[in-house]
């Protein structure tokens, strides 16, 4: 059975590639012509020379296929041109999904983000941690990454509505190696290694180990029900207790010193400013990150567990692995 996946390349992605290379699936692997392919330069693997915004090259690449895993995405949560990034994360995920419509495949499992989950400061809607049914709207989004993946998931809703076998996957905040960009998670790895973190905020995520997280998109693949949505999380920390755990790890020191919010914004706004709007770079901080670093990113994956056979793992280990991958590719 041919499989497609999108966004192998890519962090999350190289990790699902290698999961279903794992099973001996016959993998065929969506590629932009100017992609980083060090994380599938080991896999057995077809590789289909498309782009997101390219519809014929998607149609070709989905060809012959009978299940597609559409892991890639835009992932900044910063960029100078945000029409970019709704190309490619919404109307990528048309494009693909109405391939796989005209092409017969049996199965889509859509991985889209906890960022489209409802959450509050402090805590989610409900009143405790977010899940499936916390109530949200696109007005809750915040900046045009969140904005982007929740018009995307939207797409895939549709779609299933209209018949079609798609399964949506939210991955929480994945962590381990082959972070080659790094995400901006992997930067918070990366800039603790560089002794960047004098100071933390007050804010929370919840952390998956990127392997587990890979599994359970075949676990969708094979029990979950067209049209609904699975939280694939792990544990929910603060920042501060993940920068406890890389201390523990690492032997460094682990920053004692808690920011306030109001510090926390002016920074995001002179760096987005400055290093963005004025030099071109992508900032370090941005004001939407500050904006949702407010919001304890606290989920359950209760719904996965029920449905799918999700296990919730701790993380130290992938923090390690990601440790570990980070140092011996000279990121720090």
């Amino acid at each position: 059975m041919k499989v497609l996946v999108t966004g192998a390349t890519g962090f999350l992605g190289s990790h699902v590639a290698r999961v279903l290379a794992e099973q001996g699936a016959d993998l065929r692997l969506l590629v932009r012509p100017a992609s980083d392919l060090r994380n599938i330069e080991d896999l057995n693997a077809d590789r289909a020379i498309g782009d997101l915004r390219d519809p014929a090259s998607i149609e070709k690449a989905v060809s012959g296929c009978k299940v597609v895993f559409h892991v890639a995405a835009d992932y900044r949560l910063w960029v100078r041109d945000p029409a970019e990034m709704y190309r490619s994360n919404v109307e990528g995920t048309r494009a693909l999904l109405e391939a796989a419509r005209k092409q017969g495949v049996r199965r889509v499992v859509h991985t889209s983000s906890v960022a489209t989950m409802g959450f509050v400061s402090g805590v989610s809607k409900n009143g405790n941690v977010a899940d499936e049914q916390s109530p949200v709207g696109i007005g809750d989004m915040i900046g045009h990454y969140k904005r982007s993946k929740f018009m995307a998931e939207r797409v895939a809703i549709d779609a299933a509505q209209s018949g079609q076998d798609v399964v949506i996957v939210n991955p929480t905040t994945p962590i381990g190696e082959r972070d080659i960009k790094p995400t901006p998670t992997g930067r918070i790895v990366v800039d603790f290694l560089k002794r960047k973190f004098p100071a933390y905020v007050e804010t929370g995520l919840n952390l998956v180990d990127a392997t587990e997280c890979a599994r359970g998109h075949v676990q969708a693949l094979e029990k979950g029900r067209p049209g609904e949505r699975y939280i694939l999380g792990g544990e929910n920390l603060t920042l501060k207790q993940i920068l406890d755990r890389l201390a523990v790890i690492t032997g460094l020191r682990s920053p004692t010193v808690k920011l306030p919010y109001v510090f926390a914004f002016a920074t995001g706004v002179v760096d987005e400013m400055v290093r963005g709007r004025l030099l071109g770079h992508e900032p370090r901080a941005t004001i939407d990150a500050v904006r949702m670093g407010r919001k304890m990113m606290f989920v359950s994956s209760a719904k996965a567990e029920r449905e799918l056979g999700w296990r919730v793992v701790p993380v130290d280990g992938a923090l390690r692995r990601s440790v570990e991958w980070f140092r011996s590719h000279g990121y720090a």
